[in-house]
């Protein structure tokens, strides 16, 4: 059996790239053997950052649905991303801090499996249900759903070791140069997959699949 080929995932659960690219990826692992590895990194992680980035919420708002749109026409499953829901939400645009920490107290849990399924179910809460992602209760529902024990998860999500954990993936991060997400990169060889469409990153892999071999 071959070595499975180690990916990093550089993530924020407020980004709708990451929201096409994380299907991708779970039905490529299904033609590659992959070990996609989840790293968090926040845009922005608190109100304070949200209004030094984007000036007021309703201009927050405003410029990330646009983004929202471009993403929607490159996305397999379009109709998951409802803007208008979120047009119409009752709560300020989402900083990413709070769902980034749930994630890693889903992989304490039960490891990069665990993160991976926490990451896609808050995803599916911010872009098709229109929930407030920054809202601990809506985790904390959301990490039930997922079959998590809720006291330990909520004792987790407010632990400093799970916070340290944040910290350690935006230092690697920095290390990996990362900038943006979402950013695959190949843990052998520090190769960036692109993160197109599936078509292209198949081929990208296949590619580097290839050059594994012959190292």
């Amino acid at each position: 059996m071959s070595t499975p080929i180690a990916i990093d995932f550089y993530h924020d659960t407020v980004c709708a790239w990451c929201f096409n690219l994380s299907s991708r990826l779970r039905l490529l692992a299904q033609e590659f053997e992959l070990d996609i590895r989840h790293r968090t990194f926040v845009l922005q992680a608190s109100r304070k950052e949200m209004a030094m980035r984007w000036g007021s919420p309703q201009q927050a708002r405003d410029t990330i649905l646009g983004h929202w749109h471009h993403c929607r026409e490159a996305s397999d499953r379009p109709e998951l991303i409802n803007i208008d829901a979120m047009r119409a939400a009752p709560f300020d645009y989402p900083h990413g801090m709070t769902a980034a920490l749930a994630c890693k107290a889903a992989e304490v849990l039960g490891g990069q499996e665990r993160h991976w399924d926490m990451f896609d179910r808050i995803q599916l809460a911010h872009l098709s249900e229109a929930r407030n992602i920054a809202d601990p209760k809506v985790l904390l529902d959301l990490a039930q759903e997922i079959g998590l024990e809720p006291e330990t998860f909520k004792r987790l999500l407010n632990d400093p070791a799970v916070a340290k954990k944040v910290e350690a993936d935006r230092r690697q991060a920095y290390l990996d140069r990362v900038q943006a997400v979402p950013t695959l990169i190949v843990t052998a060889t520090g190769t960036r997959l692109m993160t197109g469409s599936i078509a292209e990153l198949r081929t990208h892999i296949r590619a580097v699949s290839r050059h594994l071999e012959h190292l």
